[in-house]
C-alpha cells in the first residue's frame, strides 16, 4: 500500500468524531475452509494466553442464519458468508510481527491478507460484512432452499392438508405463498405460510 494511501486512511480515521474507538481496524485472515470455528477458538486461546486482548478486540467468523423446512419444521443452521476467512479486529499500531507470526503459525491458518504486513479492510467493506451478520441476527433467518414460482408443493397443514399445488406467488418478506390447488378439477388460489407446505421433490 502506498504511503499516500496509508496517510489518507489515517486521516479518514482521525477525521471521525469517534477517533479513539475507530483506531481499530478489521483484517482478513485466510484459513482452510471448514476449519474456521476451530481456528477462531485457537486464536482466542492464544489472545488469552498471551494477554493480547488489549489490542485484538474481536475474532469473527462471519455467518448468517439460514433454515430449511423439513416435515413442516424449521431447521435452523448457520452458514459462513465468507468461507475460508476469519475477520480480526485489531489496533494497527500494536499488530507487531511477533503477533502476526504467532497467529500465522496456528494450524490451518494460511496467512493474513497482506501476509507479514496485514492490509486492513476498508471501513465500507468491513461495515458491509458486519452489517450482513447483524442483519441476519435481527431479521431472523434466510431460507437456504427458497420456494420458486411454478414449483409444486404439498400442503401439510390447514384445511387443504394433503393437497398438492403449484406456487403462483412468493412473498419472502411475509413468508407467505399463493398456491393454485386443484379442487374438483378447478384451480383454486390458496394463501399459505411457508410452514404449511413442503417441497415435493
Amino acid at each position: 500500500m502506498s504511503e499516500d494511501k496509508e496517510k489518507q486512511i489515517q486521516e479518514e480515521t482521525n477525521a471521525s468524531p469517534e477517533a479513539p474507538a475507530d483506531e481499530k481496524k478489521w483484517y482478513s485472515l485466510r484459513v482452510i475452509s471448514g476449519k474456521e470455528r476451530k481456528i477462531k477458538e485457537r486464536i482466542e486461546m492464544e489472545i488469552e494466553r498471551s494477554g493480547w486482548s488489549e489490542f485484538i478486540t474481536q475474532v469473527l467468523v462471519p455467518t448468517e442464519k439460514v433454515y430449511k423446512i423439513r416435515s413442516g419444521k424449521k431447521v435452523i443452521s448457520e452458514r459462513n458468508i465468507l468461507p475460508g476467512y476469519i475477520l480480526i479486529e485489531a489496533n494497527p499500531s500494536m499488530l507487531s510481527g511477533e503477533i502476526i507470526q504467532a497467529i500465522a503459525n496456528i494450524p490451518n491458518v494460511i496467512h493474513f491478507l497482506g501476509r507479514n504486513n496485514p492490509i486492513p479492510m476498508r471501513p465500507a467493506e468491513a461495515n458491509r460484512m458486519l452489517g450482513k451478520v447483524d442483519e441476519s441476527q435481527e431479521a431472523g433467518e434466510a431460507m437456504i432452499e427458497p420456494f420458486i414460482v411454478g414449483e409444486t408443493v404439498k400442503i401439510i397443514d390447514g384445511p387443504f392438508s394433503e393437497f398438492v399445488g403449484d406456487i403462483q406467488e412468493v412473498n419472502e418478506e411475509k413468508k407467505k405463498l399463493k398456491v393454485i390447488v386443484k379442487i374438483f378439477g378447478r384451480g383454486t388460489e390458496v394463501e399459505l405460510n411457508f410452514m404449511q407446505v413442503e417441497k415435493t421433490s
